[in-house]
């Protein structure tokens, strides 16, 4: 049974910057693809980043891409999401994710099969 936690949320300025890393017990995180999505208020749940396992291949959402970094730190078995150029649109609950099979999208949460708790992101304006 694989336990996630996240930590490094918090209130940042438009412009900022925030590093999310996301620590598992119980498992090897190079055996599994593990995903961050978000859900701001009112808003369903969205797909931001992911790290495809063994490989190491990343996935982003448009809405990010060239802004956010996904890279997993083996020693540590930690995901980090790199945050960076912040707008107040990222705001949301960031929640990690993983899964150890090779079907299902790593786009959709639906294929995931461990979830953190999730870490609150506010950016202000």
């Amino acid at each position: 049974q694989v336990q996630l936690e996240e930590s490094g949320g918090g209130l940042v300025q438009a412009g900022g910057s925030l590093r999310l890393s996301c620590a598992a017990s119980g498992g090897i995180f190079s055996s599994y693809t593990v995903g961050w999505f978000r859900q701001a208020p009112g808003k369903e749940r969205e797909f931001v980043a992911a790290i495809i396992r063994w490989s190491g291949s990343t996935l982003y959402a448009d809405s990010v891409k060239g802004r956010f970094t996904i890279s997993r730190d083996s020693a540590k078995n930690t995901v980090n999401l790199q945050m960076n150029s912040l707008k107040p649109e990222d705001t949301a609950v960031y929640t990690c994710a993983a899964k150890y099979s090779a079907s299902g999208s790593s786009y959709s949460p639906l294929a995931y099969n461990y979830w953190g708790q999730g870490t609150q992101v506010t950016v202000s304006s």
